[in-house]
């Protein structure tokens, strides 16, 4: 009964979820997480983090993460199917009616009244893990002292570093991920001893 809800569960959100794998983030967390209780808040960013620095697309690979945790192979098997079978579908649709209808302005009336919503959909789990992560105080860190403060700055600094070093300097995003992980290694290293 568990890999069906998986299926279910997951095929609703590729269904309803417009604008890429970003977008399906907050949906898979709330369903997940805050819904059904499968799995911890904290484990599920652990998790969007591996997702995000995996190769492929995130949505796939949360869903990979997540049925794995919940269920192991079978159900990355049912996530897979559910997060997938959907965008196929469609993709399909759009590709035998899409080409025929896109120049209507009704269909670019859509298409443009759809963005804003994709962009906060994809806004909402980047603010999420900010706050998990410490770079936006909450209520209950309030963060007074002068060294929170600077830590938060610091945190702060690394995905815009990032970003502006992708961008401008073009450089891979793949170096910025294998330069995170070793640096994280050896900061938990250097704690330890």
């Amino acid at each position: 009964m568990l890999y069906l809800q998986l299926f279910w569960t997951f095929l609703k959100i590729g269904t309803f979820t417009l604008g890429g794998g970003y977008a399906m983030i907050p949906l898979v967390e709330r369903e997940v997480v805050d819904t059904r209780h499968w799995i911890s808040r904290e484990e599920f960013l652990n998790m969007l983090a591996l997702a995000q620095s995996a190769p492929g697309i995130i949505a796939v690979n949360t869903a990979i993460f997540v049925g794995y945790a919940i269920r192991g192979w079978r159900g990355v098997v049912c996530t897979v199917l559910g997060a997938v079978l959907p965008s196929f579908c469609i993709i399909l649709l759009i590709a035998a009616v899409f080409t025929r209808y896109k120049d209507l302005p009704a269909v670019e009336a859509v298409m443009k009244g759809v963005r804003p919503a994709v962009v906060a959909l994809i806004v909402a789990p980047l603010y999420k893990m900010a706050v998990s992560a410490g770079m936006i105080p909450t209520k209950d860190k309030t963060g007074a002292d002068g060294k929170r403060q600077w830590w938060r700055l610091l945190l702060l600094l690394i995905p815009v570093a990032a970003a502006l070093l992708v961008w401008l300097c073009d450089v891979s995003p793949v170096w910025i991920i294998a330069l995170t992980i070793v640096s994280a290694v050896a900061i938990r290293y250097a704690r330890q001893h």
